[in-house]
């Protein structure tokens, strides 16, 4: 049985008729190496001014107790 999620049929498809790749290539690659044979690559890409909102949003600078000591040395 498959992990969930994990549609091994289609990534098989994908290396070995798609990408025409021997077996033993196949199963040779890394998940990042195969991502990238694919053209799936999860580059963000350019770090544009809409990036870094997002990243703010996700991120939120907080001032806690290590940034205080910090600020008194």
């Amino acid at each position: 049985m498959s992990a969930p999620g994990f549609d091994w049929p289609a990534l098989m498809r994908l290396g070995l008729r798609e990408l025409r790749l021997q077996p033993r290539e196949f199963w040779a690659l890394t998940p990042a190496e195969l991502m990238l044979m694919a053209g799936l690559d999860a580059a963000p890409g350019p770090f544009t001014r809409a990036r870094l909102e997002e990243l703010a949003a996700r991120y939120p600078d907080t001032k806690g107790k290590a940034d205080d000591n910090a600020q008194r040395s």
